[in-house]
């Protein structure tokens, strides 16, 4: 069995769990997990890992830079921030007007690029005394999400012809553009909501190299060899290999966490004893 990752281009419409469900039936491997989910009304690129060992080395991607082309609306505002909320329209304060390019532009220069405070919106997965945001606010719970630290590298805009304008978004991980358009209707005076939102790279991995979830197959999981290029790696030997899966560690000096492989595959990743003997000490074992 091949293990690995696997890109993909997800439709609007279903979850990524469904996407999910969907490419373990189709490659009969029970064991599939993403890099990080969409909403059902975004598209673009999903990273699956697809197999066990592949499903044990996903936390050293949890905090990889993404991009994403967003189409925002002027004039109203949603109750998630996007489209799939209840709309309400905004009446803009006497006098003001229609913003043009160059104050779009200031604000997002000013207040939403860069190291900034974002609040998530309440419809999100995140979590409140064991329970995601979203199930509370259904039940018509409020729902306080304090503010928190993201980054936005860089925020272009491709096209504006009010009340649409369409960006591309370069950010870090934990960025929710919903929130973004929210907080941009804000600053403008006119409400704006998320209309279209189609993610097209996350780390290294772009949008043109996936596939659709119908015609995936094995032949395009990305080995674990070629998705781990980047990090420490050493070969240990058959008995070095038993001792890992042993907790044991072995005679071999690290300066920072690498991975141990043996027969072609990860087998553990290792870190520095912490009693300063010049052993490698297996911190996960894979």
């Amino acid at each position: 069995m091949r293990h690995g990752f696997l890109l993909i281009d997800k439709p609007t419409g279903p979850t990524s769990h469904d996407v999910v469900s969907q490419i373990r039936r189709s490659l009969h491997e029970p064991s599939v997990g993403h890099l990080g989910t969409l909403d059902p009304a975004a598209s673009g690129l999903l990273v699956l890992a697809i197999g066990a060992k592949a499903l044990k080395v996903i936390e050293f991607f949890q905090d990889l830079s993404k991009e994403y082309e967003a189409s925002i609306r002027f004039g109203a505002v949603s109750s998630t921030y996007d489209r799939e909320g209840a709309i309400e329209a905004v009446k803009p304060k006497p006098g003001w007007q229609v913003p043009d390019e160059l104050k779009l532009r200031r604000i997002i220069e000013d207040r939403l690029t860069g190291d900034i405070a974002q609040i998530p919106p309440a419809f999100s997965a995140i979590h409140i005394d064991g329970k995601r945001a979203h199930e509370l606010a259904r039940r018509g719970n409020y729902v306080h999400l304090p503010a928190r630290p993201v980054h936005i590298e860089k925020c272009d805009i491709l096209t504006y012809e009010f009340p649409h304008l369409s960006l591309r978004i370069a950010c870090g991980s934990g960025t929710y553009i919903r929130s973004l358009a929210h907080d941009l209707g804000q600053l403008s005076g006119f409400g704006a909501y998320l209309d279209n939102l189609r993610r097209t790279r996350v780390g290294g991995w772009r949008i043109e190299d996936a596939h659709s979830p119908e015609s995936a197959a094995w032949g395009d999981v990305i080995p674990l060899k070629d998705v781990l290029s980047a990090f420490n790696a050493i070969e240990v030997t058959d008995g070095e290999e038993k001792d890992i899966r042993c907790g044991k560690n072995i005679q071999r000096e690290v300066k920072a966490e690498t991975f141990a492989w043996h027969d072609g595959l990860p087998i553990a990743v290792l870190v520095p004893s912490k009693d300063g003997s010049r052993t490698a000490h297996p911190r996960k074992v894979l």
